[in-house]
């Protein structure tokens, strides 16, 4: 198919017919979206029927919540799709606080006259399938009986998540997009995209990921959910919603943390320096400021994320592989289907997906007679540049953007 369009079920993986359940963005072809102060800019949520799995069955009915800043073009041919990290939202930006990098999670990136400028684009970021943000996952009502799937959700996959996307678009009326981007676990699911639409994708954007991760990002994510798994709260899965296994997903957190950081980072901001917030342990010694700051970052996500949503997701990352499915095989196959002009961003210290990882799948895309250009950003911050380092990563995004719009290769 050439256009984003929802066609008919059927026993292939298609998109089944679109309905909303509450108010949506404006989205008439040339009207800006609203944003008011200190309220969501255009935040809305729809409604599928079912969506059908990579895994067989379907997941039904599905709820994706997303967000969208901009103005949509009379051409609906402006719009650029955000694809968000692990624990992630579709928060991405917030007009109403444009000096606030922590207002949204590519706040600064975001706005009139920035990377992804509003002034000329319409830009949407959907919440992930699986994610408890909105969207349908573990901590989602079971149709049957209106407690949490918990266990009972259905495995999903990379291929899940941009197919619920994609159904979203086609309820949008959106037929194609001008530019898919992500980073991470957004990153596989921009590469996706490419893959598996290259009839709809005109550029996208992977930064910071690969046709697939690492045994050792792959045993990393292992000990991580074996000891929210492991945690007596846990409970098989079944745990209260103000009872999880806080202790479990906390380890997981810190060992993710390691992943996302460099060494080099962790010397010069931390190094040996005692600890500079309280320790949960007091009467086990002194602490070091690390060791503090890593159990911090475990009590910030337990505060904010589910931990049945952390073992889907992970398990989603830690299984794709771009060259299964219908048509791949293998990675000339599956590169080899992709049309859209990309760039492959790595980053000079990330060990979870190195850069010689993200050079490869530019180098694999143009030995399959695609269009791909490779640019590294040298940062201290390792995988978690894309979501830090703002003056290399803008400068390798607006050259990329900006010689596609002259015409340059």
């Amino acid at each position: 198919m050439s256009e984003l369009e929802t066609p008919p079920m059927t026993d292939t993986n298609v998109c089944p017919p679109v309905s909303v359940i509450c108010p949506p963005v404006s989205v008439e072809a040339g009207s800006p979206v609203s944003v008011g102060a200190g309220t969501p800019n255009g935040r809305g949520s729809f409604a599928l029927p079912a969506l059908p799995l990579d895994g067989g069955g379907q997941l039904a009915p599905v709820t994706v919540a997303y967000e969208a800043w901009g103005r949509l073009a009379p051409a609906r041919d402006n719009v650029i799709l955000l694809c968000h990290a692990l624990t992630g939202d579709a928060h991405a930006g917030d007009l109403a606080q444009p000096d606030d990098p922590r207002a949204g999670w590519w706040n600064p990136l975001i706005g009139p006259g920035r990377v992804f400028d509003t002034e000329r684009a319409y830009i949407l970021c959907a919440n992930i399938l699986g994610s408890c943000y909105g969207s349908t996952g573990p901590a989602s009502a079971h149709p049957v009986d209106g407690l949490p799937y918990r266990l009972r959700f259905p495995h999903i996959t990379i291929g899940d998540m941009v197919r619920a996307q994609r159904a979203l678009l086609a309820g949008l009326g959106i037929r194609r997009l001008a530019l898919v981007v992500g980073g991470s676990i957004g990153g596989l699911q921009a590469l996706e995209w490419a893959i598996a639409y290259p009839d709809l994708v005109d550029r996208a954007i992977v930064i910071a990921a690969a046709p697939r991760l690492s045994a050792l990002g792959v045993g990393i994510d292992a000990i991580a959910r074996q000891a929210v798994m492991g945690d007596p709260a846990w409970q098989g899965g079944a745990y209260a919603a103000d009872a999880g296994p806080a202790v479990g997903l906390g380890i997981g957190r810190m060992l993710n943390m390691l992943t996302y950081t460099s060494r080099e980072e962790l010397e010069e901001r931390f190094g040996r320096a005692p600890a500079t917030r309280p320790s949960q342990w007091p009467a086990f010694g002194p602490r070091l400021d690390l060791e503090t700051y890593l159990q911090h970052q475990a009590d910030k996500l337990n505060a904010r994320f589910d931990a049945n949503s952390y073992l889907y997701l992970t398990e989603a990352m830690d299984r794709y592989d771009a060259a299964q499915g219908p048509g791949r095989g293998t990675d000339d196959a599956a590169l080899g289907r992709i049309r859209a002009q990309v760039l492959a961003v790595g980053i000079d210290t990330d060990w979870l997906y190195p850069a010689n990882d993200v050079r490869a799948l530019a180098q694999g895309i143009n030995r399959a007679g695609g269009r791909a250009a490779y640019r590294e950003i040298g940062s201290l911050y390792g995988h978690d540049a894309f979501l830090k380092d703002w003056e290399p990563l803008s400068a390798v995004l607006q050259s990329f953007l900006h010689q596609h719009e002259t015409g340059a290769r």
